[in-house]
Formats: C-alpha cells, sequence, structure tokens
C-alpha cells in the first residue's frame, strides 16, 4: 500500500524585506544620524577645549523631563539661573554688531539688556561693554548645526563650536570697530557663573551658547581679546 504525504510550499520571499521596509529603515536610520552626528562630532572636538576654566562645580545629573522642557531657553536669564542682576554700565548705546567671518555671521545685531533670543543676540547686563578694560558677555541661541542660518537669531550661535584659537570676532560700537581673536574654548555647567567674571588686565569678549548641538545640557563659552591697533572709527 502506497503512502503518500503532502506539504505546503513555504513562500519563497518568506525572509525577504519589502522596498519600502527597507525605505523605511533607511530614512529612520537617516533622521537619527541627522540629530546624533552633530552631537558625536561636537564630543569629538570638546577633547581639545581649555581645560584650564574647568568648573569646581560637581557634575550634575540632568534629567530632561516636563520642567526642562517648559524652561524658555530663549530667555538669556534662564541660561545662569543663579547668576547675579548686576547693575548695567550707563550707555546711551543700546545696540551695537557682532561679525564672525569664519561663521559667515555679519552684522548680527546684538542688544544690551535684551530679554529676547528670538530677536538678537543679548549682552549680558553689568559686564563690560565692547572696547572697555574687562569681560563683554554676549548670548547666542542655537539649535542642530543643519539648521544654521546666519540671519536667523533662533540658530545664529549652532556653529559656534566650530571656531578655533585664533580666529576672529569683529565688532562695531558706537562707530567703532574692534578686532578680538579667539584665546579659549571652554564648556561649564549652567550653575558655573564665573564665566561672567570681569577682569582689569585686558579688554576680552565672551560669546556663551548652550551644547552639546541641539541641547540645553551644558554652556559654551568663546572667549577672545582685543588686538590692540587693530580698531578704527566707521
Amino acid at each position: 500500500m502506497a503512502l503518500y504525504r503532502y506539504q505546503k510550499d513555504l513562500p519563497k520571499n518568506r525572509h525577504r524585506w519589502s522596498p519600502l521596509a527597507i525605505f523605511l529603515i533607511i530614512i529612520g536610520l537617516g533622521l537619527l544620524a541627522n540629530v546624533f552626528l552633530p552631537i558625536f562630532l561636537y564630543q569629538a572636538k570638546r577633547s581639545s577645549f581649555s581645560r584650564a576654566m574647568i568648573s569646581p562645580l560637581p557634575e550634575t545629573k540632568v534629567v530632561l523631563g516636563a520642567d526642562s522642557l517648559a524652561t524658555d531657553y530663549t530667555k538669556p536669564d534662564n541660561w545662569f539661573p543663579t547668576a547675579p542682576k548686576f547693575v548695567p554700565f550707563p550707555s546711551r548705546i543700546t545696540h551695537y554688531n557682532l561679525s564672525i567671518p569664519k561663521l559667515k555671521i555679519e552684522n548680527a545685531v546684538v542688544e544690551i539688556d535684551g530679554d529676547d533670543l528670538t530677536q538678537s543676540l543679548i549682552h549680558y547686563p553689568g559686564t563690560a561693554l565692547p572696547g572697555q578694560s574687562g569681560n563683554a558677555v554676549i548670548f547666542g541661541h542655537s539649535v542642530l548645526p543643519q539648521f544654521f542660518n546666519p540671519q536667523n537669531y533662533k540658530t545664529i550661535f549652532s556653529t559656534l563650536p566650530e571656531l578655533d584659537e585664533g580666529d576672529e570676532i569683529l565688532v562695531e560700537f558706537d562707530g567703532v570697530l574692534y578686532y578680538y581673536q579667539v584665546i579659549k574654548m571652554t564648556e561649564i555647567l549652567p550653575q558655573d557663573i564665573s564665566i561672567l567674571s570681569q577682569y582689569d588686565d585686558a579688554e576680552y569678549l565672551t560669546l556663551i551658547t548652550c551644547v552639546p548641538p541641539g541641547t540645553y545640557l551644558r554652556r559654551l563659552a568663546v572667549k577672545a581679546k582685543l588686538v590692540p591697533f587693530y580698531f578704527s572709527e566707521r
């Protein structure tokens, strides 16, 4: 007596992904790379930053919860919550201009004691004015560097980490053009307000934005020094 057994054929493409699935996976990986690659590149460059001003404060764990998401970082007062409000230097000037040739930033408006980083860069009140002995401190907003637009104040400092020692920063204040050179790149914690300190040995300029790219975890401070005999009236 003959015995027979019937077996259903398995689908030939059982282990193959459809073109749509592959396309969606590629898109997903591209989106992840778009977010995390700038952070990775920043962390790689971070090792070259100066360690002379590393904060003595302990590193605190940052939780990206509802409170941090609700914080309005277009307001400079939220960047250094423990910073004191200095008495502003008397000045009839309320706005001036800043240019960074390497980053293609030209004549960006800096408002003294402003409160909206979506409309201009902000000069921290009570810090030295450009050309004065001390430390002129300027805040600027940033996002992921691929969205950088030098004419949009929401993104204007997104490529600030690309600066290096020796790069130039130009400031036009009250008809005088001042020439600064970058001397130090430092990463600090939001609790560390030493970056606002004033000095009487020279004329300094410090640019501050949030890092790593697209986050508000820490602050990058780019410190520059005025180059003597390189300022001119306009």
